[in-house]
């Protein structure tokens, strides 16, 4: 929306002083089994702690794009702010602090090609998210999504079935959930759980391209049906 704090919320003062419409344009928001990763974590309780990261070993046409990428802006830019978006959703908090560092592990890019950043909220939840990208990147642990409270845990997973192996460079698996694993921290008196953990399938969901149709027809909608946009714009401003 803005380089800078002070340009964001200028521009939605201007959005709400002439009546437009002012949308955050991410597919995650669009998506049922990111929005039910959401919602699940918002049962968790406070505070929250959260670990994401989406790193891409990158070769061919997927390294190409990357270098083209990072003539402009750095992964963590690139991938973070969905990531940081999801976590001020699950808290519902303020970030009160940021911190964030990098590597350039090669001579082909003009920025760093790996980073990682650190969030506080107001209400003392943390978060961490890491991204990079490039022929050099390792293939393990590249897709954490990971969130903890007093309640339990909600992680996006593989199923443990012998699930095929996805490249971390594939677009269409940047947004796939495969299951939602949700565990309850609930003990009896002799330290036991008492829940067992609960498998949520997600393997019904949309494509890239389908999300990509979905956040343009909630624009359209919000336009259509005079949709209150004031939460997404100060989740904007944040």
């Amino acid at each position: 929306m803005a380089a800078n704090i002070a340009d964001a919320q200028e521009i939605v003062d201007m959005a709400k002083a002439a009546n437009k419409k002012l949308v955050i344009g991410y597919i995650l928001r669009v998506h049922p089994a990111w929005m039910e990763f959401i919602r699940r974590a918002q049962g968790l309780g406070k505070p929250l702690v959260m670990r994401m990261n989406l790193n891409q070993q990158s070769s061919g046409d997927p390294w190409i794009w990357h270098r083209n990428l990072m003539q402009t802006l750095t992964p963590i830019v690139d991938c973070g702010v969905h990531y940081v978006d999801v976590m001020c959703q699950m808290t519902g908090a303020k970030p009160i602090k940021v911190h964030g560092m990098g590597a350039k592990l090669t001579d082909a890019t003009k920025v760093q090609n790996y980073g990682h950043l650190h969030v506080e909220f107001d209400d003392g939840s943390v978060g961490w998210y890491e991204a990079g990208w490039g022929p050099m990147m390792s293939e393990t642990a590249f897709f954490v999504k990971d969130v903890v409270g007093p309640e339990g845990s909600v992680s996006i997973v593989v199923p443990q079935d012998g699930a095929e192996h996805t490249s971390s460079d594939d677009i269409d698996s940047h947004t796939k959930t495969n299951a939602l694993l949700c565990h309850s921290s609930e003990i009896d008196e002799n330290n036991n759980f008492v829940h067992e953990d609960e498998w949520i399938n997600m393997a019904d969901e949309p494509g890239h391209q389908e999300l990509c149709d979905r956040e343009q027809e909630y624009l359209l909608k919000a336009i259509n049906e005079d949709v209150d946009l004031t939460e997404h714009m100060q989740n904007g401003v944040d």
